[in-house]
Parts: structure tokens; C-alpha cells; sequence
């Protein structure tokens, strides 16, 4: 177990994994792939809501063009085991709520799909450099690297190939605070 998660910021979700028998791992598939399940922890307060964003995966060269049902975003949240977790106390005294599984409904996959074409849209036209964290409603983007240091290859709105940090599509704590809200998931 680390001292603290600020350079294994990973490492409880992979604990969780590993209990559960998710086989899935860091490769482009589901955490249960027999099941199509993804498995998502969230860090929660002592009363249970949610205290930062989620990561989803990682936001793709802007080089290729998918429709919202082939994206590895809808493929990732369609079904979801959500794991709440609390994040206040000690590492070693924390927490794990009643899991959560969740199938995307028809209202949820609509916000998501718009927020993924709108996000995809500033991507595919070369403008990742104007992201910011407030597109998108329930979906946005973030950097995702281990360091401002680590770049990938994007293609900007004038076709010159360039080195970007490399992002990531994340969902926002109000979101994910809707799907535990009113249920008895989490007991301090």
C-alpha cells in the first residue's frame, strides 16, 4: 500500500480490479469484457458526493473520424459498475460504498452523445489548444499526462502537425453525483 495516492493515483481502483477479477486492465476493452461492464471508482466525502471529476479514457488523435456508438467513450459508459470510495479519511482506514450498476438510459446517452460530437468537433478541426474544461455538460476534457512535459502528435486548424498534452474525456462530478444521489450507496 502507498504512503498516499498523489503518485499512485491509480492504485485504488486497481485494488478494487483486482478484488472483483476485472481482467480487462489497461488495454482498450471493458474491465469485465464477458460482461461489457466497465468499472468506475468515486472518490466521495464523508456523506457521499462526489469531490472531483472522473476519468472516462483518453481522448484519441483528432486524426480519425467515429460516429458516438463506435467511440470508446459510449463503449466505456454504456454499462458501469460505480464504486463509491471514500477519499477523506487515511488511506489504510477508507471506506468502500454499495456498488452501483448502471446502464446508460436514453436521456443520459443524448447529453453524452452531444457533449462527445461538440468535444470532437473542436478536436477534429484542429482547435484541442482552445479546450477548456468548461465544454460539455455532463462529458469535458482535461489534460491527461503524468507530466506538462509528456506531448502526443495533433494536427492543428492550419494542417501543420504539432505536440499537444495529451487529453482525456472526463465526467463531471455533478454527473456522477445524479447517478448515487438518493440511494443508500455510501455509510460513513
Amino acid at each position: 500500500m502507498p504512503e498516499n495516492l498523489q503518485r499512485a493515483k491509480g492504485w485504488l481502483g486497481q485494488l478494487i480490479e483486482t478484488y472483483l477479477g476485472a481482467t480487462g486492465g489497461s488495454h482498450a476493452r471493458h474491465d469485465f469484457p464477458e460482461l461489457g461492464i466497465e468499472l468506475k471508482t468515486i472518490p466521495v466525502s464523508k456523506s457521499g458526493i462526489p469531490i472531483e471529476s472522473t476519468y472516462v479514457c483518453t481522448v484519441h488523435s483528432n486524426e480519425a473520424s467515429l460516429e458516438w456508438r463506435d467511440s470508446w467513450v459510449y463503449k466505456k459508459l454504456s454499462t458501469v459498475l460505480w464504486v463509491p470510495i471514500d477519499s477523506e479519511s487515511p488511506l489504510a482506514e477508507r471506506i468502500v460504498g454499495k456498488a452501483i450498476l448502471w446502464k446508460m438510459d436514453t436521456k443520459t446517452e443524448e447529453i453524452l452523445r452531444t457533449d462527445w460530437e461538440e468535444l470532437m468537433e473542436i478536436i477534429q478541426l484542429g482547435n484541442a489548444h482552445k479546450l477548456t474544461a468548461s465544454f460539455g455538460e455532463y462529458l469535458h476534457i482535461r489534460p491527461k499526462a503524468a507530466s506538462s512535459k509528456v506531448r502526443v502528435d495533433y494536427i492543428d486548424s492550419d494542417s501543420q502537425k504539432i505536440k499537444i498534452v495529451p487529453k482525456g474525456f472526463y465526467l463531471r462530478q455533478a454527473f456522477t453525483k445524479k447517478i448515487i444521489a438518493g440511494q443508500k450507496t455510501y455509510v460513513a
